[in-house]
């Protein structure tokens, strides 16, 4: 049983790397931490619980390395930050009263439209362009409504902090992704203390992937900061179509699930 159990950590472990490699570039980390879990036989419950926690640990380590390099300057940005914050607990707050079936149907194709964007937009590099939004605008609207978002439901958050970065307040590609490093921390750490209040979390495995999690984001993010827009352009349209394609594939069998059930018992 214990072989079984380091057997998991380990495997667990090589993946929150990756994954935190993937996010601290594209984001969508969770698309490959959160199946992994489940898959090895964690519990629903325990699976987003434990996701929220070692998630930080990513989001984290790709917010001091980029601020190392000067690509976000935190203190400057801690408002911001916070109104991420903000909207992540509050959001987590009404998750229960929130009809997550209308998220899911509509989420895919908000997806692939911001992967279209992405994808052929042109001038798209890593100098700013124009802005169309002040600053202070920009973080008492944009970014608590993404934080909500990222509370009730989570995937495709980055994505929207990466659109709004880039399309809104005119960031280039690398500065955009330095950002949204910071306000995907300040969001998923407000779900996360609601989570600790009512959710279980297995703070072993968690703390162990977290450490995956940083290390991977310490290696995905000198690799953006080395490449810019060459490598997180085609990265974010990828990221943005995978959690698509899988929030796609999770309707269609719930949809299933559903009509046999109610062939079942005649509904």
């Amino acid at each position: 049983m214990q072989d079984v159990a380091l057997q998991l950590f380990v495997i667990l472990f090589f993946v929150a790397i990756f994954a935190g490699f993937v996010d601290s570039i594209a984001g969508g980390g969770g698309l490959i931490v959160i199946p992994a879990m489940l898959i090895l036989g964690i519990p629903p419950l325990e699976v987003l619980g434990t996701n929220k926690l070692q998630a930080q640990f990513g989001s984290a380590s790709a917010t001091i390395a980029y601020a190392r390099r000067g690509h976000v300057d935190l203190k400057k940005q801690f408002p911001m930050a916070f109104m991420a914050f903000l909207g992540g607990i509050f959001g987590a707050l009404i998750a229960s009263f929130v009809p997550s079936d209308v998220l899911r149907a509509i989420m895919p194709f908000l997806l692939v439209a911001i992967a279209i964007y992405f994808a052929f937009k042109p001038n798209l590099s890593d100098v700013d362009s124009h802005r169309r939004i002040t600053p202070f605008l920009f973080g008492v609207t944009v970014v608590p409504l993404v934080g909500f978002y990222d509370g009730i439901f989570g995937p495709g958050a980055g994505s929207f902090y990466m659109l709004a970065f880039v399309g809104l307040a005119g960031f280039g590609m690398l500065k955009a992704t330095a950002h949204t490093k910071l306000l995907n921390f300040g969001s998923n750490f407000g779900g996360f203390l609601v989570f600790t209040f009512n959710g279980a979390i297995l703070w072993k495995l968690g703390l162990v992937m977290g450490l995956g999690q940083f290390l991977g984001a310490q290696l995905g993010s000198r690799l953006a900061m080395q490449n810019g827009a060459k490598i997180i352009r085609p990265l974010l349209v990828i990221s943005c179509l995978a959690m698509a394609t899988k929030l796609l594939i999770d309707s269609s069998a719930n949809y299933s699930l559903s009509g046999i059930m109610s062939m079942i018992t005649g509904g």
